[in-house]
């Protein structure tokens, strides 16, 4: 047996070559029909948008930049606990946990704390497990519009936790908002 009869899909078919009328020589059938593919396109409504006067409306599941919340003290509700890093499959977030000082209770919630927490975007698939998986409820992806620029050096797209954290003034107005 040959190497060129071994199929290993079980799908090779062997093509014969026929030999092509003289209408098919000429290809002016397919011209035809190719040209009357790009006429009724013409007169289609186009599917661009003209993006920075027009947007499209997001999906009612689109999610957004990642936030780490703040309590409503003003807190950073992040203990470190790592469930979000173990239930992100592209395995994009990393963190390092530190214990707190007696002069930081007013930073963070617990004793433990995220001492660095950075998100990878280039790594990051938006699925929002992270999201599902934090108990104190720290990490949201948001609804915002605000969306991951791109940028020409690979480090740019390491967000830590000074563009992941909540700002003190928004959190403190949403407080003032549910009360």
């Amino acid at each position: 047996m040959s190497i060129e009869n071994i199929s290993l899909s079980g799908k090779k078919v062997d093509v014969s070559e026929n030999k092509m009328t003289f209408l098919e020589k000429l290809y002016l059938i397919n011209i035809v029909k190719g040209m009357m593919v790009t006429i009724k396109h013409m007169f289609m409504r186009p599917a661009t948008v003209k993006y920075p006067e027009q947007t499209r409306e997001f999906s009612p599941v689109y999610r957004g930049r990642h936030t780490l919340m703040r309590d409503d003290e003003g807190r950073e509700r992040c203990t470190a606990c790592g469930l979000c890093a173990l239930s992100c499959p592209a395995e994009a977030i990393t963190m390092k946990a530190a214990e707190r000082k007696p002069e930081e209770k007013h930073l963070y919630r617990e004793e433990k704390y995220a001492e660095i927490y950075e998100i990878n975007m280039l790594r990051c698939i938006f699925c929002g497990l992270c999201e599902e998986a934090c108990p104190k409820e720290a990490i949201y992806l948001t609804k915002s519009k605000a969306l991951v620029f791109s940028d020409y050096d690979r480090t740019d797209f390491i967000y830590g936790k000074d563009r992941l954290v909540m700002p003190l003034e928004q959190a403190i107005r949403n407080t003032k908002v549910i009360s």
